[in-house]
């Protein structure tokens, strides 16, 4: 944001910024003229604007005041200067109450029913404010002052409000619920203007409160503090009526008395049919969950317990449901939900831990969730589709192939005339990969999704039953992408690229007569496989941060990443559980070796010749048994000195007089993980299918981080005297690379199929690769090493067209083949 009250230096600031600023702010006050030049400004900055509640009568204070002024603010920034209404901020003004004068008792009241108004004859519009201007009054009153603050924004932000100028930590402390229901009162008497003499009363009240005290956890003079919620009172929710009870076990997660409630409420008369437990308590528990799920009140880990807290539920009612429908002559009505959703990741791809989190938290909401598992194809995606008269079709991947196969299912709906939602989710994913290349394949709606908890809310608009408003938000959808796409071809055509042989001459040069950059023959030629290794040596090297980013949960700066988040106010509790039960699950791993840890690291003396690594049968260096081949960095670059690097600038040249070397590993901790995940899917535990999936991923990724560090250390010895701590080694200060084959330095995923056959890893090790080149099991992880200390890792980027045949004729691929596996690295169109 650019915030200035003098506009030359927003101007200036416009000038310097990159990306979409906000300019805070320009208003009516100096009339239309001026209004509309800086507005023109503003505008062809690409920026967005607050618009203040001004004009040359002064500042708006009354209800009809502050809807005139911003409705003609946006009649000329829409219809004379082009503004788009959603780039368009109005602050109406937040004025103090409880000063004492009578005409400010209604400015509270005045900005809400404001808000509410110009958010309807201002379509698109967005509107701000700054909070502590409320409670200016009461200003020395920590707990008083803070309740305006939260009690004001609840009932704004009811309005529409949209954003604000406030202290953030103490927003998310002191939640609208939590507020001590006694000051509460006295402040909605003064916020909302219920009685006249509130502003006196609230004062009185006031002057009993310790000043210092929280607005959750109220202390008067002299006493101790005073919740703002009821007495936790233990067990005391089992003496609750059943409905209230089966909720409290689904939001808190309490499996332990869920069948004895279940039965209790089909056997006690109120639902005749065992379905009707389902649609009713149980759905109606389901519902709260999915409520604060969305509200952010509930985390993932949290919404998972409470799904197998339903699945057991569901578990009792099922053989009661099927003796009825015997009964019945199997003649039942199907049972309500929200709507039909299929689910797969994509042929060739294996990755499943989001898309198993996208179904559970889906059918949390009341959605049949239909999950064709991994490794899908197309035909079995679309006829399921069609069979069970699916709503909403849903696509996960992991790597960079599944964008292609996204590609291949969006055309295939296409040709077979369908019009179902398709949503798009994994870690390969981006919007701007759906806007670019699976939307346009597709005329039915096309979203991305970022991750489990933005799923519900985009399902829900792609099935809502008002039909205006589902075709509202796919226009909005269609009008995004069709921006991005815009965007993305506005931007291929303003890069610059070099030609291969100019890239080639500007590569990394690397003095090999240096000591230095001498090379260390290994203390092992050939293969080394390890079988079994043990679970417990790994451990320490896990990085925690990507667990927690699985089950998303994120702390808030300064509590960022583990262990800091345990300390985060919001996650830090449920991050901690989390934790806990993650060792009780490593420790079960550990001590029945649930899951087993396979790898295999290999060593071969190698020459660099062009873009490409030879690799030799000896150190004699005269028989080529494989070759790794490379792909160079080609945008141009700020600095007339960056080097443009490919992977091959690591190896000492062929004719250089010395003997290099490059090394290979693969390891999996997936090996009996399907054992360990069928039993829990069985049990409908999908809380400890989706922990043992998570942990296996983590620990397949410590295992490669302990194996490097016995490669630096001993096997190949370059570095015997390493001394890192584990976080160190996260944060790559140790010397050489591990660069994986379908990653930023070498994007080209057909380079595993090299490493499998020179390292013979499948025979040795057990992991596979699937048709798209993904591992399997896919708690798997696999790369080259490069030993080197001028190595680094870097990012190839775009390729030209030009680098792309090159590559094809050295490899001796089909150029179209070579472009379909290496379709998001192109600067081109094929």
């Amino acid at each position: 944001m650019i915030d200035s009250s003098k506009f030359h230096i927003v101007e200036a600031g416009l000038r310097c910024a990159q990306g979409k600023c906000i300019v805070n702010s320009i208003s009516l006050k100096e009339g239309e003229d001026k209004f509309r030049e800086q507005a023109t400004i503003v505008k062809n900055h690409g920026a967005a604007v607050v618009v203040m509640a001004f004009d040359e009568t002064g500042q708006a204070a009354g209800f009809e005041d502050k809807v005139r002024m911003c409705q003609r603010g946006y009649r000329i920034l829409v219809e004379e200067v082009g503004f788009n209404p959603q780039d368009i901020i109005f602050d109406p003004n937040i004025l103090t109450v409880g000063t004492g004068l009578p005409e400010h008792n209604n400015y509270a009241v005045d900005f809400i029913r404001a808000t509410r108004e110009i958010k309807r004859v201002c379509p698109g519009s967005k509107i701000s404010g700054g909070v502590s201007n409320i409670a200016f009054s009461f200003r020395g009153n920590e707990a008083v002052r803070r309740a305006f603050h939260s009690a004001f924004l609840h009932h704004a932000c009811l309005a529409g409000m949209d954003m604000g100028i406030v202290n953030a930590a103490q927003v998310k402390e002191d939640e609208y619920s939590k507020l001590n229901k006694e000051l509460l009162e006295f402040v909605e008497d003064v916020l909302l203007n219920r009685c006249e003499n509130a502003t006196e009363r609230m004062l009185e009240y006031a002057t009993t409160l310790e000043p210092k005290c929280k607005p959750t956890a109220v202390r008067k003079k002299g006493t101790a503090a005073a919740a703002g919620g009821a007495r936790k009172a233990g067990d005391s929710w089992r003496e609750l009526p059943v409905e209230k009870r089966i909720a409290h076990s689904l939001v808190k997660g309490i499996d332990e008395f869920v069948v004895a409630d279940t039965e209790e409420a089909r056997s006690c008369g109120r639902y005749p049919r065992p379905l009707q437990v389902i649609e009713g308590p149980l759905m109606d528990g389901m519902n709260v969950v999915g409520d604060l799920f969305g509200a952010g009140k509930m985390f993932l880990p949290q919404v998972i317990k409470s799904a197998r807290v339903m699945k057991r539920a569901v578990a009792h009612l099922i053989p009661f449901i099927e003796e009825e429908k015997r009964l019945a002559g199997g003649d039942m009505s199907e049972e309500s939900n929200a709507g039909v959703f299929v689910i797969a990741t994509v042929k060739g791809d294996v990755h499943d831990i989001g898309k198993n989190i996208v179904a559970v938290v889906l059918g949390c909401n009341n959605f049949k969730v239909i999950d064709l598992g991994v490794m899908t194809p197309w035909e079995k995606i679309l006829d399921t589709a069609v069979e069970v008269k699916a709503h909403v079709i849903g696509l996960s991947g992991l790597i960079t192939p599944s964008l292609d196969e996204m590609v291949t299912v969006a055309k295939k709906m296409e040709e077979r005339g369908l019009k179902i939602p398709l949503l798009i989710g994994g870690a390969t994913t981006s919007k701007m990969h759906t806007a670019v290349k699976v939307a346009p394949a597709y005329s039915g709606p096309v979203v991305h999704v970022l991750d489990a908890s933005r799923s519900v809310p985009v399902v829900q608009a792609l099935v809502d039953k008002n039909l205006k408003q589902r075709q509202e938000f796919v226009d909005e959808v269609s009008e995004q992408y069709a921006e991005l796409r815009e965007e993305f071809y506005a931007g291929l055509e303003d890069r610059k690229y070099l030609t291969l042989s100019q890239a080639q001459a500007k590569a990394l040069k690397v003095d090999w007569s240096d000591p230095v950059n001498k090379p260390h023959r290994p203390a092992v030629l050939g293969t080394k496989v390890f079988t079994e290794y043990p679970i417990g040596d790994v451990l320490d090297y896990i990085d925690w941060n990507p667990f927690f980013q699985v089950w998303q949960l994120r702390g808030r700066y300064p509590n960022r990443g583990y262990p800091k988040i345990f300390n985060d106010p919001t996650v830090g509790p449920e991050a901690k559980k989390l934790y806990e039960e993650a060792q009780t699950m490593l420790k079960d791993f550990v001590a029945n070796k649930r899951v087993r840890l396979n790898g295999i690291v290999g060593f071969y003396p190698a020459s660099a010749v062009g873009d490409d690594v030879e690799v030799y049968a000896d150190e004699s260096c005269c028989e080529v048994v494989s070759k790794f081949y490379g792909l160079r960095q080609q945008a141009e670059k700020d600095g007339d000195d960056e080097p443009y690097m490919c992977v091959s600038d690591f190896i000492a040249p062929k004719g250089s007089g010395l003997v290099d070397y490059v090394g290979g590993f693969a390891c999996s901790a997936g090996h009996g993980l399907d054992e360990v995940v069928a039993g829990f899917k069985a049990a409908g535990d999908d809380y400890s299918y989706i922990m043992a999936e998570a942990l296996a991923d983590r620990l397949a990724e410590a295992f490669a981080e302990k194996l490097h560090e016995l490669v630096r250390r001993e096997l190949w010895g370059y570095a015997p005297d390493e001394q890192l701590s584990v976080d160190d080694m996260l944060k790559v200060k140790y010397q050489g690379i591990r660069p994986a084959p379908g990653y930023p330095s070498q994007p080209d995923h057909t380079e595993k199929l090299t490493m499998w056959n020179l390292m013979d890893i499948e025979a040795q090790t057990g992991i596979t690769l699937t048709e798209s080149l993904a591992m399997m099991p896919a708690a798997s992880v696999s790369g080259l090493y490069f030993a080197g200390k001028c190595s680094s890792y870097f990012a190839v980027g775009k390729i030209t067209q030009e680098q792309l045949a090159d590559y094809a004729l050295r490899k001796k691929m089909n150029g179209k083949d070579a472009e379909r596996w290496l379709a998001t690295s192109l600067n081109y169109e094929p």
